[in-house]
């Protein structure tokens, strides 16, 4: 179930999205993970004002089979996605959107300033941007930096050098944007609030394989291992490789 690429030469390829989708689905363990933030994106749907909901980066995901209604969309030329674009440059009119949906994205993003300055303008009043991304929590960061590929500066500028859609990234933005750099970011886009930031999942997603290895552990240990991480909810600011942040448009 490995898969092994060029990261310079390959993980742009749309090839490389289609069968992370592939594994994903195919893959019980790391499906369930899935769904079960997307059940959180379902939930913070079903509060936001009426209007269109957008993913951006949908490539690799499938949250439209649970979202129907979901516009989906990526950087990249892909069948099953409903539309092209880059998130720097939306093409979406005043106040469209209710809602943005991004898993696994933000850190991709060369200017995320760019797409935060979209975001303002499309998302309605009461529309949120929802993210879920890597956590930088001294676990998550410990993993991230010692197992990953991509990099987790926390030193890092506001942008990254736009190698490609995928290679190109610094998984330690959303922590520079919407923690360290706080006061910077509510001075620079007044209408958006950081609503809340979720530390969460500390060591499923290992367990699970991700998409380059095989699961650890059998699908019928899915109930036990989520019990144990809810059971571990009080230090997830210490463990949490993921975080779920939700960002309103006031």
């Amino acid at each position: 179930m490995a898969i092994k690429y060029d990261i310079a030469t390959h993980l742009d390829d749309p090839e490389t999205t289609l069968k992370h989708r592939e594994i994903i689905v195919s893959k019980a363990f790391l499906k369930k993970i899935y769904e079960k933030w997307y059940a959180d994106f379902i939930d913070i749907s079903k509060n936001l004002p009426s209007g269109k909901l957008l993913e951006i980066g949908s490539g690799g995901g499938f949250l439209k089979e649970l979202m129907p209604e979901l516009i989906t969309s990526d950087i990249m030329p892909l069948e099953h996605c409903d539309m092209v674009f880059s998130a720097e440059e939306m093409p979406f009119s005043k106040d469209e959107l209710s809602g943005i949906f991004m898993l696994n994205v933000f850190h991709h993003i060369p200017k995320p300033h760019l797409f935060l300055k979209e975001a303002e303008r499309v998302l309605k009043p009461g529309g949120k941007i929802v993210m879920i991304e890597p956590a930088n929590s001294w676990f998550g960061k410990w993993i991230y930096k010692t197992f990953h590929h991509e990099p987790f500066d926390i030193k890092g500028d506001w942008e990254i050098q736009s190698s490609g859609p995928l290679s190109g990234s610094n998984q330690a933005l959303p922590y520079i944007y919407f923690e360290r750099d706080k006061k910077r970011f509510e001075k620079e886009f007044p209408n958006l609030k950081i609503e809340s930031i979720k530390y969460h999942t500390p060591f499923m997603y290992l367990l699970s394989g991700g998409v380059s290895r095989k699961a650890f552990v059998p699908i019928g240990t899915f109930t036990f291992w989520n019990f144990m991480e809810r059971i571990l909810n009080p230090v997830s600011r210490q463990l949490g490789m993921f975080q779920t942040i939700e960002i309103v448009k006031i």
